[in-house]
């Protein structure tokens, strides 16, 4: 199989880089919730896609493949250069063999990444096609390695059974879940895993990485149970974005309330000891969700900003920029734009709240309730126990913020924090500056995270 480290990427887009070489779950991008409105639908990118494909791969007509290209993948990747990058491919993984159903892997402010899953003779690959669902044109086209999922070394699926569960059950936003529970008598602790942005599934994957899945895995195997639930986002994308009053109490909070209250009804659950653990965006809100719970037994925060989000927009902007190959002036244009939406986000007023449109991806309802909370301030109020865990090589969520849980809580005996040299924003462990490639790498939640977590928990 072709190796992560060896795969081609092309990545090209008309705004803004952050808007498609981001993972799903970047907590920088409210935007991901899905709630852009689109002239192209979800089938439509799909159609746009396999045109793309039966040009490229079964035609061999590079001309035809770019006639869908916007302006911008026009100038970085014409016919000649389309042809010697498919020319490259085919001898690094060998001749093209099939391919199977094309589906939609993930919507990021008004970008599809649509998924075209390739066989070759020495690899497995997807071909992801981005659209830009505002003009159906591709503006990006990336190819990474179609690894499946490996369960972590330190998960022994002997100790634990899981069950499919609906949060919210009867409700509007019933969501499936999966509860992953320690065999035995019980009552058993519990922790309800809560998402970062975007339409993430129950497992947080990105690429061929499940982290809560291995979250979940992990501490079941240590006698910890665990729910887990596909966001809202994925399930009632249409509904939500029907919402012109948009907040993060619609996206996250109540559906992690709801899990909480199931797994006090679950039996052998210790009613008293249900955990909400926050991962990005899911950690920044955490100490909202408990101030709405009293009844919540600690929190654990797992890469949470406590900085406005759109000022992590602007810093990661700026990173993403400096890893392109773009000409200065390009990345200079990106920051501008995102510098642009920004100040917008930062001259909203009241008033604003029904203005319609949205910045960044969302309404100004969406960054008018964000601007009344602030994560770190709020935890300084809570009673419960907390575990605030950061990697060092995040660049979603960095040491930047980490610091300012540690101002707020690190007088506390009852808060423990924790940073890890060689974690990622997803808690795999690499080498060297961190990048969006890196996501395409297979790996696990490290060993030392989900002992660190199931220790606290214990005691």
């Amino acid at each position: 199989m072709i190796r992560a480290t060896r795969m081609i990427l092309i990545l090209a887009c008309a705004i803004a880089l952050v808007a498609c070489a981001q993972p799903t779950s970047t907590p920088t991008s409210p935007a991901a919730t899905n709630t852009t409105t689109q002239a192209v639908s979800d089938q439509e990118a799909i159609e746009v896609a396999d045109r793309f494909a039966q040009a490229l791969i079964d035609e061999q007509d590079f001309a035809g493949a770019t006639s869908d290209f916007d302006a911008t993948m026009q100038n970085v990747m014409p016919e000649q250069q389309l042809e010697e990058t498919w020319t490259a491919l085919i001898a690094q993984v060998g001749m093209y063999q099939g391919r199977t159903n094309t589906y939609v892997a993930d919507t990021i402010d008004q970008y599809i990444r649509v998924a075209v899953p390739l066989t070759f003779e020495q690899a497995e690959l997807i071909m992801r096609v981005v659209i830009d669902s505002t003009n159906g044109l591709i503006s990006g086209l990336f190819f990474v390695p179609a690894a499946e999922y490996t369960p972590p070394a330190y998960a022994d699926t002997d100790t634990f059974e899981e069950s499919e569960v609906n949060v919210g059950a009867g409700g509007e936003w019933e969501l499936p879940g999966t509860l992953t529970m320690p065999k035995g008598d019980g009552p058993f602790a519990a922790v309800v895993l809560v998402h970062g942005s975007g339409p993430n599934d129950r497992d947080e994957t990105i690429e061929s990485n499940k982290p809560f899945k291995d979250l979940a895995w992990g501490l079941a195997s240590r006698g910890i149970a665990v729910l887990r639930y596909d966001k809202r986002s994925r399930v009632y994308g249409a509904q939500l974005a029907a919402i012109n009053d948009l907040t993060v109490k619609d996206e996250v909070i109540d559906d992690a309330l709801a899990a909480v209250e199931l797994l006090r009804q679950t039996d052998k659950i210790d009613a008293q000891g249900v955990y909400v653990l926050g991962h990005s965006l899911g950690g920044m809100l955490a100490p909202r969700i408990a101030v709405a719970d009293s009844d919540i037994a600690g929190l654990i925060i797992l890469a949470g900003t406590t900085r406005p989000l759109e000022d992590v927009i602007i810093e990661q902007t700026e990173y993403l920029a400096s890893l392109s190959e773009n000409t200065s002036l390009e990345a200079q244009r990106q920051i501008e734009a995102i510098q642009q939406a920004v100040a917008q986000v930062k001259a909203l007023t009241p008033d604003d709240a029904g203005q319609p449109g949205l910045i960044i991806g969302a309404p100004a309802t969406y960054w008018l309730d964000l601007r009344t909370y602030d994560p770190a301030a709020t935890a300084t109020q809570l009673s419960i126990p907390m575990l605030i865990l950061q990697g060092e090589r995040d660049y979603q969520v960095t040491l930047t913020d980490f610091a300012g849980w540690q101002a707020a809580l690190s007088s506390r005996s009852d808060v423990q924090l924790k940073t890890y040299a060689a974690l990622n924003h997803l808690f795999i462990a690499g080498e060297g500056p961190s990048t969006p490639t890196e996501y395409a790498t297979p790996g696990n939640v490290e060993e030392m995270v989900i002992e660190d977590i199931a220790t606290w928990i214990n005691e």
